[in-house]
């Protein structure tokens, strides 16, 4: 069903929608693939952070005596930060402080981008798997960097037999990052399509307010502190740190 959702009853109205849709198609070495609405959301949304990452430098920069309340807020921004890697990895943070500052930074504004009647990027599966493989890349490469070939030797502990278990055990780090974003973020979205399709005009004054605070702000804010977290406690698991 393309313009409604069937579940059972016939009270939703049909412009309930919840999908990723094709925009434009686009011919690929001669296979057909499509410009969806994550794509031109994920670029909103990367858009608006390059805009206000050239706002916050312009505003910093022109500090001279008092800083603004927009360079002052940009500062507090900047510290929580680096407090949140340093204190979650340790010494270790230093080298992560700007990968994992973006890595938030992309998933909260993602997240959140329902409230400015976007789609959230983080709502479709293939924009939480590529960045969950972008963390799996650098948990890798971590392990392999400062483990070495223990890191090989680990595969086959306590005995040999457990080689197939550690080697699943490794690839599902992606798998459950990525799940983990994208079931809660999709759960937010279809919850405040279906409030509006379901009920009349007059409840839909005010009481979205509230929903939108819980579904985008505060448990988009929750996701990406999630996803950061278990980023850095792997990666520091990885290189033998105390988180």
């Amino acid at each position: 069903m393309t313009n409604g959702v069937a579940i059972g009853f016939d009270t939703i109205k049909p412009e309930v929608d919840f999908y990723v849709h094709e925009l434009y198609p686009l011919n690929f070495f001669g296979t057909t693939v499509y410009i969806t609405t994550t794509h031109v959301c994920t670029f909103i949304v990367i858009l608006a952070i390059a805009i206000l990452a050239l706002a916050a430098r312009r505003s910093v920069l022109k500090t001279k005596d008092a800083p603004s309340k927009f360079a002052v807020g940009v500062e507090i921004v900047i510290g929580a930060l680096i407090g949140f890697v340093n204190g979650s990895m340790g010494k270790a943070g230093k080298k992560y402080i700007n990968y994992i500052g973006t890595l938030f930074i992309f998933v909260f504004i993602s997240n959140i981008s329902g409230l400015f009647g976007l789609r959230p990027p983080t709502a479709d599966y293939g924009t939480t798997f590529c960045i969950a493989l972008i963390s799996f890349t650098m948990i890798q490469y971590a392990a392999i960097r400062y483990q070495k070939w223990g890191y090989l030797k680990g595969m086959f502990e306590p005995i040999f037999l457990f080689f197939p278990i550690n080697v699943i055990s490794e690839i599902a780090t992606p798998i459950s990052l990525s799940l983990r974003l994208f079931g809660n973020i999709l759960a937010g979205t279809v919850m405040m399509a279906l409030y509006y399709g379901m009920l009349p005009w007059l409840f839909q004054l005010g009481i979205p307010s509230a929903l939108h605070v819980y579904f985008d702000l505060f448990s988009g804010a929750i996701q990406a502190y999630v996803f950061c977290m278990l980023t850095m406690t792997f990666i520091a698991d990885k290189r033998n740190v105390e988180a």
